[in-house]
Formats: structure tokens, sequence, C-alpha cells
């Protein structure tokens, strides 16, 4: 008879037995009726979200050190999680107020930037609140777009953040105002670089521990996204987010809401359309910086902007001739201006964003029709 090996015990391989343990929970209660999943295609878009959402968690998480940080871009046309948008780069790097660091970065033709700071995300977890903002009016950009900020340490009067306690990560931000979704174009891609000013140790070596760690921080960075998030109907929401299909609530502020910018107006909605059906949308775009509408999935993910219309910014929505716009959200194509593709979801979500407004944001009005009365 072989001789039958016992498995070396290590903290890795009790943190990748968690992991595993987790994915089966997901698949059978966050891919299931409990949190509205009723068909087959529901089933797969779920996994799809999964598929995503652990590869983000893979390429952010898994291996870091807050004293040797390093940009890595969040979301891309093929990596989709917590809320993307066609016209947005972002990035993120970790931090930690032992340290200060230095930025340097590319605006790279973005018509807005900005960094946010980010609390709870140490173990992974979608961060649980916005901890402070700096944008582009707020630092100093040369003629050739580039820019120098310090994170913590001493106060300036500009260029520059504080890391307060409990700080964990900086998001950064570039929209871009284009007839080509900029997320999907590689030429827009900024350069953005982090470094600790005189680390006080060398770089982390990977060991047993560290790749514990980091399999725990993908967990909690999956788990977060998934088991934590509550299906709409069974949580409390912020303000800017409605419940009723095909009606908008007001754009507002978002506060410190996690993975929010303070300079932002947001107003999120979920649509409902049978086949036959037309979402007709009528409004005005504020004075702002940046402005835009989205189609999300059920899980937060921009439909396919590459490749069809998901997503309207001021530059690619045709006015009327009194300045307002007319956008038609439809499976099919109805032949006039401004149509978003449905990609023939019946259910979806749509999602306003609105930088630096200048004044009030008038919030669009929305009205189902028959297909056949735009024709």
């Amino acid at each position: 008879m072989p001789e039958t090996t016992k498995p070396i015990t290590s903290q890795s391989r009790s943190a990748l037995r968690e992991l595993i343990d987790l994915l089966e929970e997901i698949d059978s209660r966050w891919a299931s009726p409990e949190w509205n999943i009723h068909t087959e295609a529901d089933v797969a878009a779920a996994h799809r979200s999964l598929m995503h959402v652990l590869e983000g968690g893979l390429a952010g998480m898994f291996e870091l050190d807050v004293a040797y940080p390093q940009f890595r871009r969040i979301v891309t046309p093929w990596r989709k999680f917590t809320g993307d948008n066609g016209d947005a780069i972002y990035f993120d790097a970790p931090v930690s107020p032992d340290y200060a660091y230095r930025v340097r970065g590319q605006i790279n033709g973005a018509v807005y930037v900005s960094i946010t700071i980010e609390i709870g995300t140490d173990d992974g977890s979608m961060a649980s609140k916005t901890a402070g903002v700096i944008n582009d009016t707020q630092f100093d950009v040369d003629d050739d777009g580039w820019f120098e900020l310090r994170l913590g340490g001493a106060p300036s009067e500009r260029n520059w953040l504080p890391l307060p306690e409990g700080a964990s990560r900086i998001t950064t931000r570039h929209y871009f105002e284009e007839a080509q979704c900029a997320a999907g174009n590689p030429a827009r891609e900024p350069v953005l670089l982090i470094e600790a000013i005189n680390p006080d140790r060398p770089s982390l070596i990977p060991d047993d521990v560290s790749v514990a760690e980091g399999i725990r921080r993908v967990a909690g960075f999956v788990r977060s996204r998934t088991l934590g998030m509550p299906p709409m109907a069974k949580a409390e929401q912020p303000p800017f987010v409605a419940l009723t299909p095909n009606a908008f609530p007001k754009p507002v502020v978002p506060g410190d809401f996690g993975l929010s910018a303070f300079d932002a107006h947001y107003s999120m909605a979920p649509y409902y359309l049978e086949p036959h059906q037309a979402l007709v949308i009528t409004g005005r775009w504020p004075s702002c910086r940046f402005g835009s509408l989205n189609l999300w999935t059920r899980h937060q993910q921009t439909y396919d902007y590459n490749n069809r219309r998901a997503s309207l910014n001021r530059a690619q929505t045709q006015l009327e001739e009194d300045g307002s716009f007319r956008m038609i959200i439809a499976h099919e194509d109805p032949g006039l201006p401004n149509w978003l593709d449905t990609e023939g979801r019946v259910l979806g979500l749509m999602f306003w964003r609105f930088f630096l407004v200048d004044g009030e944001v008038e919030t669009p009005h929305a009205e189902v029709v028959d297909l056949t009365q735009l024709r």
C-alpha cells in the first residue's frame, strides 16, 4: 500500500480553506433567492460579478506594503464592481498614518482629478468612510499636466492632504468627457507614482504569515462586496438612492459615504422595462466640471461601454434646441439620438454623477412609453 502523506499544516493553508469556504457560502446564499436570484440568467450574472470581484481582490489586496505602496488600477473594461464608470479611470494604493507619502501624477487630459482618503479597508473590506479629498482646484499642475502632492506628515497650505487615524487606502479619480469612453482607451490611462518618504524598514519578504494575511484580505474584499451587501430592498439606502423603478431622487452630495466623493452630486434609481417599452429621460446638465449617466447591472457593474452606448457624458449628448437633453433607455435602437442600450436587461440601475457643481442640479425626469410611440 502506498504511504499516505499528511498535508503540511500552515497559516496560508488555513486561510486558503477559509476563502474556499467563503466562495461556497457565496454560491449557496448570494447566488440564490436570498438575494433575489431566481433564474439561470440571474445566477450567471451573480457568478460573473463574483469573478470580477475576486480578480479585484487578488489584484489589489493580496500583496501590499504600506511602506512601499504601488498604485494599481481598480476597475477596467474586464474587471467591474462597486459602481464603475466608463468615463473614469480609478487607481488605489495602501497607506498608513505612520508614514508620509509623495504622490506624482499626470492629469492626462482629464476634466476632473481627485484623491480621497478611505478608512476601514485594512482587512480588505470596502471602505466604511471617506475621510478627506483633494481635487485639482486645490493642487498645482504644471504646463505639461504633472502634479506633486504630499499625504500625511507636516501640514501645508496647498498640495497636501492629512492622513487621519484609521486611514488605510487612497483612491484616485480621473474623469474625462470625450466621445470615446476613457476607461476603455489605453492612451488615457494616467501615470501615477507613490512613495513613502523615508520608510523606516526594508520592503517585506513574503512568508507563511504574510501570504495568509493576503489571502484573508482577498476574502474580506470579496465578502464585503457580496454577502456584506444586502439586497437593495432590505438595506437602508443613502438619500441619493431610490428603490422605485423609473424615477430619480434629487441629486445630492453623498457626504462621507464609503468610496464617495465629497465634491460630487449623485442620484441613482433602478429601471424596469418590458421588451416593448422605453424610458425617456429629460432634463438639463448643471454647470459643473463633469456630468454623466451610466447603466449598471443589479451588481453595480457597468454595461459594455467599449462596444455599446451604455453611458452618456456631456460631450456624447446631443442637446435639444433649448439646451435641454432627451435620453432614451430601450432594448432596441429607436433611431433617435442619445439612445442607451439595455443589452436586453429588463432590470438595471441608472446612476448620475456630477462633479464640482455650481448652483443647483435639476432632477432629471423619466417617463415610460411604448417603443412604437418613439418611432
